[in-house]
C-alpha cells in the first residue's frame, strides 16, 4: 500500500482530474446500465406517460441522470475557473512582492559605500581605541526557485537582517546574495552573539521550505585583523562579486572565523 501513499505536490492537479474523470465515468455507466435494464419493460408498448408510473419513473430517472452529470461537469468547470483566478492573483502578489524586494535590495548601500564606510569606521576605531566587527552573510538560493522567487527570498533575508540590528549598525549589499553587516564598537564576543541573532532571523525568513541557505562569518578588529586593508583583503572576493562563497571561505580561513 505504500505505493499509493507516495504523493507529489506537483502531481495533485492531475490526480484530482483523474478522480473527477473516474467519478463521471462510473456515474455514467451506472445510469446507462440501469436505463438499459429498465428500457425493455418500460418501452415495450406505446410511449404514453399519462397513467403509467413506470414510464414516468424511467423518464424522470433519465432526466435526473442528465442533471447530475451536468452538475458534476459544471462543478469541475467552476473549480478550474477559481483555480485560474487564484493563480492570476498569486502572480500579481508575486510581482508586487518582487518589486518591493527589488526596491529594498536596490536601496541598500553597495560596495563603494561599504569601502568608504569601512575606512571611516576603522579610523574611528583606531583613534578611539575601540573594537569593530563585521559579519559576512552569503545566501544560496534553494533548488527549484525562479528569478522572481529568489529576489523575494533575498529581499526577505535583507529585512530579517535589518530587523535584528541596532541603530548604529549598517547593512551593505556587496554582491548578489552577499551582505556585509558593519558593527561599530562591537568586540569579538558580542559580534558572535549578533551573528546568532542574525542566524535566527534568516532561519525564519528562509521558512520550512528552505528558500535559501546561508553562511555567516565574523571578522573583528583588532582580534582578527589590524588594519582596514587586511579586512578588505579578506572580504575581497565578495567585493569583486566574482568569487563564490566557497572560494571566499578558502581564501580567508587564516583570518576569518566561520560561525556557520
Amino acid at each position: 500500500m505504500k505505493f499509493f501513499d507516495r504523493l507529489d505536490p506537483t502531481d495533485l492537479d492531475r490526480r484530482e482530474w483523474h478522480l473527477w474523470l473516474l467519478t463521471i465515468t462510473v456515474v455514467s455507466i451506472l445510469f446507462i446500465g440501469i436505463a438499459l435494464l429498465m428500457y425493455p419493460s418500460t418501452l415495450s408498448g406505446p410511449v404514453i406517460l399519462a397513467g403509467n408510473v413506470r414510464r414516468t419513473a424511467f423518464f424522470g430517472f433519465c432526466a435526473l441522470a442528465l442533471l447530475l452529470l451536468g452538475y458534476l461537469v459544471d462543478r469541475q468547470i467552476m473549480i478550474r475557473t477559481l483555480r485560474r483566478q487564484i493563480e492570476e492573483e498569486r502572480q500579481v502578489s508575486l510581482r508586487v512582492r518582487q518589486a518591493a524586494s527589488a526596491d529594498l535590495l536596490q536601496g541598500l548601500p553597495g560596495p563603494g559605500h561599504f569601502h568608504d564606510r569601512l575606512i571611516m569606521e576603522h579610523r574611528r576605531a583606531v583613534s578611539a581605541g575601540q573594537p569593530m566587527s563585521l559579519v559576512l552573510v552569503a545566501l544560496t538560493p534553494g533548488p527549484g526557485l525562479d528569478d522572481a522567487e529568489i529576489s523575494i527570498a533575498f529581499g526577505d533575508a535583507a529585512k530579517a537582517l535589518l530587523n535584528k540590528l541596532r541603530g548604529d549598525d549598517s547593512v551593505f549589499l556587496v554582491s548578489p546574495g552577499t551582505f556585509c553587516v558593519l558593527l561599530p564598537g562591537v568586540q569579538q564576543s558580542n559580534a558572535d552573539r549578533v551573528s546568532e541573532r542574525l542566524r535566527e532571523g534568516l532561519q525564519d525568513a528562509s521558512g520550512v521550505s528552505g528558500r535559501f541557505s546561508f553562511n555567516l562569518q565574523v571578522l573583528s578588529y583588532p582580534d582578527d585583523v589590524q588594519s582596514a586593508r587586511e579586512m578588505e583583503e579578506v572580504i575581497g572576493p565578495f567585493l569583486r562579486a566574482a568569487a563564490p562563497p566557497a572560494r571566499f571561505t578558502a581564501g580567508a580561513s587564516s583570518s576569518i572565523r566561520d560561525v556557520g
